[in-house]
């Protein structure tokens, strides 16, 4: 949106002219909240005045004594986005963490094998939305951008992807400072259609106030996070286009253009694609419609209606000033937009777990209704000190409130006193432009919030910071207007003027010190120890991360605390039982796994390792009974049928081993493992042409796998074939020179070859003397 550079509140300027107008009745009467100025042509002078068209009234006290510098637009946005971007530039170079690795590096929707098609037919993760594991989450907009991003970059580079959120959250700042602009002064066109900033002080300081508040930390330094900044972003476009809708408009009328309400919608729309809390746009285009552009009265509405007022069977004003039909308009595109998106989702809402959402299970609706409540209380808190931030806030991090003789109902009732009191003085206030901020101030603080707050449906966790990206807005608008509060009614504005910048200065240290932790998943997991030390999951990822890099006494620590704080966690019974097969604990493992599958049967990953397990305790027939379970919850499982193969060789049968190993190569082309036990298996029962086939086929898939080259060279060589065979060795000891076997075989392939050498040289040798006895010493004894 074009916006003029701001003019000084006690005084309206000409935008061409430069020179001051008045209206020429003396003043703006306060009901009508409208600014007229007529076009005039004087004799002699050729002079046009502007006009202004004026949606609301402006409270320029408040603006004035608000603790900042009144400096141009362009010049307030540049600040903007260089503060935003200095608070995350820190994460630019940070690694794919957390949900990354679902979402974007094993998520085959972003590789150009993947048609594009799929992409409107597969969840955020991947996953058919058809299906019933799928998480229902369709982001179809985003996972585009990811794409987009891995085909740019030539692969999986995290600073593209992290480049991009970073500039994502700069451009969405500096459209917050249009945004504040209209909130706090509302909307007032030039005739040339340019909007003025009637509230320039309030909202640069509201739009610092959101370009550097900690909590967006996940959403900017997390990729994933990318949906809730572009569901943001066309929630923004979306907004200012609906206020664009009204700059033809005048004082006899509000005059709106239908085609900036419809690309409203349409962007809405695209919103939701990118995140499914972006819908509620059109809520909020509705409220402010009603407010802002209608200036309607709730209360005085709601008063009349008490006492049954005549004057309401007046409704004129709804048809002619179009809210009506407008308001039609918006909700007859949201509810098209929440059809479509139900009929692509397929089966019905997502399954989620206890562990997930602990509250939405209770059976108590009291005990449901007051956790609902304290996690709004939580995240409030999160807005107001956003110093306890966590990557997980379920499995135990808060828990539930059972009993209304838990102190943590103070948290209720403080959010509701402050709830409460703010909607009292939005309702009942004699003042509209207080009753405007914070109306609108509510408006976007509760209604993005929506989705999230278990209202409508149950969602998959407790706390999730992410989703306040958006109502943060309303927070920062609210902070804001009490600031302008403090400075109207106090003469210590320096004092002010400090907190305000002690608030921005202590929020960007945050900022910076936050991404610092979403460099890498082990600062990320081990932040949030202090944070949620009751998360099971917190030591679950702290654990596997230690895993990861070979620390299993350390990892074994970790996740014993897990399934200690949440004995029912059977991913962490999982990975714990991998962990003590490997050390060859087999007696434990065995115990962990069984009560994982026990917990969950249809549990696959823990029913393969149980049956490596047992096939390591040489109880072949359970262990060749669990592969098969775990085939029978994952058809597509290519690891188990492997292991199922590995089973079948122990047992002396090969045909069943290589059928194993073939599926698994079927469902899995570039399984080395398995490409390479068939090569093996086929050379020790002598079928070596067959053995040979299977190599060229899997280097074929796979071609620079010196295992497989490694394999197929020791066929080539049983085969005679020693030229092919001493290439392959070479190819395989460059790819993997300090494997001491690929050594080993080539100078066995060059003893081989020294031996036949060695062989046809002797053959030679004989085969010139006996040349030399024909053709040189018996002609001369012939003689004799």
């Amino acid at each position: 949106m074009a916006s003029e550079r701001p003019l000084p509140p006690t005084q309206l300027r000409g935008a061409e002219s430069g020179r001051e107008f008045s209206h020429p009745g003396g003043r703006c009467h306060p009901g009508s909240g409208l600014l007229q100025i007529s076009n005039q042509h004087n004799a002699g002078a050729s002079t046009l005045e502007p006009t202004f068209f004026k949606m609301t009234e402006v409270d320029v006290n408040l603006d004035q004594v608000i603790p900042t510098t009144i400096i141009p637009t362009y010049w307030a946005k540049l600040l903007v986005a260089f503060v935003s971007f200095v608070c995350f530039a820190h994460s630019y170079d940070g690694d794919f963490v957390f949900d990354d690795s679902e979402a974007i590096v094993n998520n085959k929707d972003l590789r150009a094998e993947t048609p594009l098609g799929d992409l409107w037919q597969h969840d955020f993760w991947g996953s058919k939305l058809s299906s019933n594991t799928s998480h229902k989450s369709y982001r179809p907009l985003t996972v585009l951008t990811f794409r987009i991003n891995y085909y740019l970059s030539g692969g999986f580079h995290p600073v593209s992807f992290h480049m991009v959120n970073i500039l994502l959250h700069c451009s969405i700042s500096v459209l917050m400072v249009d945004v504040f602009s209209i909130l706090f002064g509302g909307l007032q066109y030039t005739s040339k259609g340019r909007r003025l900033n009637l509230a320039p002080k309030s909202s640069l300081l509201a739009a610092l106030f959101f370009a550097v508040h900690p909590v967006h930390t996940e959403c900017v330094a997390g990729i994933v996070g990318r949906a809730d900044l572009l569901g943001a972003l066309f929630f923004l476009l979306s907004f200012l286009g609906y206020c664009q809708a009204f700059r033809e408009s005048n004082k006899e009328g509000t005059q709106f253009s239908t085609f900036w309400v419809l690309l409203s919608i349409l962007f809405s729309a695209v919103a939701m694609l990118c995140k499914e809390q972006g819908i509620t746009v059109l809520g909020f285009n509705a409220v402010f419609d009603a407010l802002v552009i209608s200036k309607l009265n709730i209360l005085e509405i709601v008063q009349k209606v008490q006492h049954k007022d005549k004057s309401l069977e007046n409704i004129g004003w709804l048809k002619n000033g179009g809210l009506l039909f407008r308001l039609t308009l918006l909700f007859s595109g949201g509810a098209t937009i929440l059809y479509m998106r139900w009929r692509i989702m397929g089966t019905g809402p997502p399954a989620f777990t206890e562990v997930d959402n602990p509250a939405s299970f209770a059976e108590s609706m009291f005990v449901r209704a007051i956790n609902y409540n304290y996690y709004y209380s939580m995240n409030a808190w999160l807005l107001l000190c956003p110093w306890w931030l966590c990557f997980d806030w379920s499995m135990g991090c808060i828990p539930l409130i059972k009993s209304v003789s838990d102190w943590r109902i103070i948290a209720l009732a403080a959010l509701w006193f402050c709830l409460i009191g703010l909607i009292c003085q939005a309702l009942c206030s004699e003042d509209s432009h207080k009753r405007r901020i914070l109306t609108l101030g509510l408006g976007f603080l509760i209604i993005p919030f929506l989705p999230a707050s278990n209202l409508f449906f149950r969602v998959g966790f407790v706390i999730a910071e992410r989703v306040i990206y958006l109502p943060s807005v309303g927070y920062c608008m609210l902070l804001t207007y009490g600031f302008g509060i403090l400075s109207k009614h106090t003469k210590k504005k320096k004092l002010i003027a400090a907190t305000v910048v002690g608030i921005l200065l202590i929020n960007m240290v945050r900022c910076i010190t936050r991404c610092s932790q979403w460099r890498n998943e082990d600062l990320l997991f081990r932040s949030a120890l202090s944070v949620c030390p009751l998360n099971a999951k917190v030591h679950y990822n702290v654990g596997k991360n230690l895993a990861d890099k070979g620390d299993q006494i350390a990892a074994i620590r970790y996740y014993r605390e897990a399934v200690r704080l949440n004995p029912k966690y059977v991913h962490a019974m999982n990975n714990l039982g991998n962990i003590l097969k490997e050390r060859n604990e087999l007696q434990e493992a065995e115990e962990l796994l069984s009560l994982a599958v026990q917990i969950q049967p249809d549990f696959a990953a823990a029913w393969m390792n149980l049956g490596i397990v047992q096939n390591s305790m040489r109880r072949f027939g359970e262990a060749e009974q669990s592969y098969w379970t775990a085939i029978k919850y994952r058809r597509k499982y290519p690891d188990c049928y492997y292991n199922l193969g590995r089973l079948y060789a122990d047992l002396n049968r090969p045909l069943d081993a290589l059928n194993a190993w073939r599926n698994a190569t079927f469902l899995k082309p570039e399984h080395t493992l398995a490409w390479n036990n068939m090569i093996i298996l086929l050379d020790n029962i002598g079928n070596l042409a067959q053995a040979e086939a299977v190599g060229r086929e899997a280097l074929e898939l796979i071609p620079n796998d010196h295992s497989i080259m490694f394999s197929l060279a020791n066929v080539l060589g049983k085969s005679q074939k020693y030229k092919e065979s001493e290439a392959l060795f070479l190819k395989a000891i460059k790819a993997n020179p300090n494997a001491a076997s690929y050594h080993g075989n080539l100078g066995f392939l060059h003893f081989i070859l020294a031996t036949q050498c060695f062989r046809f040289l002797n053959l030679a040798m004989v085969a010139m003397t006996n040349e030399f006895i024909t053709n040189c010493a018996l002609p001369p004894l012939g003689k004799l």
